[in-house]
């Protein structure tokens, strides 16, 4: 199951906001959420016993709490690999490495009586998850999650990600990755560019970058890096179908009942036989075969266009299309609409046999 998540940072924000902002989320359907330890300032004492308290009010939400960290929190708080019973006792799900160990003990570590995940970082692009696999761990509780990157410019390239994500994905890790909220000002740090893992997703809209990142079915967990996202963010991602991509489409006005039927309330999936020129979802031709459908708006084709064909087109009448390029129109096809212009991008990735729906 894909999750979704949130971000908190306790040294920058209040008890109170934090509070609130982890019960909103809770309530949109959000079930992880990413906090950090590596950049704990001040009163350690006092600082421990807020962090404390906002994990016990996320697992009372049903939401695991998982802290950054480095073997410079483990040094600093008198930690041993062999016992992590003082990240069970902060009442956290789980520990992320920003910076790991040798292998040894990461596997080691994946044994702990508390069910504690180990959570490794997958953007380095090393041998990291390979040492870590040569010591025989837990496999239930080794986990993955990408960087963020608040610096622009600095964010994974789209090759990369793909290489790293994939590695991880093929070995049956869980794996998770960032989002930017553009609303959010909160970070570990006091550079604030966006919070994202793809650099080409920075100041995107949080929907489309996560909609883009469980499109290339190598991540199962979205998490929005910065603090706070807006309620419109949150709800915009709570209410996304996680497992199908769904694309934001305008229609053409007037658009007859029975066209917009076969938009929006049918199975739609790329066929197998793919072309460079369209995406072509045909199970309409067969449901609808004894319909016909009027030619509208025989408009010329571009990029992006949703199509049906008319019953001009004898036995393709009902198929419908979403243009990759600029075509002529043979003066048969329907342009009835066309994908938000933000979200053209996804259209590209959209793979043979896959299932995709309209919103």
């Amino acid at each position: 199951m894909r999750k979704l998540g949130v971000s908190i940072y306790p040294g920058s924000s209040t008890l109170e906001d934090n509070i609130s902002y982890l019960t909103k989320a809770a309530n949109y359907g959000f079930s992880r959420v990413f906090t950090c330890l590596i950049s704990m300032e001040g009163d350690k004492n006092k600082a421990l016993e807020e962090f404390r308290r906002l994990n016990q009010h996320a697992r009372d939400l049903s939401m695991a709490v998982f802290a950054d960290v480095s073997p410079a929190v483990f040094e600093g708080f008198h930690v041993s690999h062999q016992d992590l019973s003082f990240f069970a006792d902060l009442k956290l799900a789980g520990i992320r490495l920003d910076l790991g160990f040798s292998g040894m003990e990461e596997s080691f570590m994946t044994y702990n009586p508390h069910g504690l995940k180990i959570e490794i970082n997958m953007s380095n692009g090393t041998r990291y998850l390979d040492n870590i696999l040569s010591y025989q761990p837990n496999l239930e509780n080794l986990v993955g999650c990408h960087n963020f990157y608040p610096h622009r410019y600095t964010g994974l390239s789209r090759g990369h990600f793909m290489i790293t994500s994939r590695d991880f994905k093929e070995k049956g890790i869980r794996t998770a990755a960032f989002v930017s909220s553009n609303s959010g000002s909160i970070g570990p740090w006091r550079v604030n560019e966006g919070l994202c893992t793809l650099e080409e997703h920075r100041g995107q809209p949080i929907a489309v970058q996560a909609k883009d990142i469980f499109n290339t079915q190598l991540i199962d967990d979205v998490i929005i890096a910065n603090a706070f996202a807006s309620d419109a963010e949150l709800k915009a991602l709570g209410e996304m179908d996680k497992n199908i991509l769904e694309l934001r489409v305008e229609l053409i006005d007037a658009l007859p009942q029975l066209e917009r039927r076969l938009v929006f309330e049918e199975h739609h999936f790329n066929r197998g036989d793919v072309s460079d020129y369209m995406i072509r979802s045909t199970q309409g031709r067969i449901k609808y075969r004894d319909v016909r459908f009027e030619l509208i708006n025989p408009a010329p084709i571009k990029r992006g266009d949703i199509l049906i064909e008319s019953s001009l087109y004898d036995r393709y009448a009902g198929e419908l299309q979403i243009a990759l390029k600029d075509m002529e129109n043979s003066g048969r096809t329907s342009v009835v609409g066309r994908v938000k212009e933000e979200e053209l991008f996804l259209i590209d990735d959209i793979k043979p046999w896959q299932s995709f729906k309209f919103k």
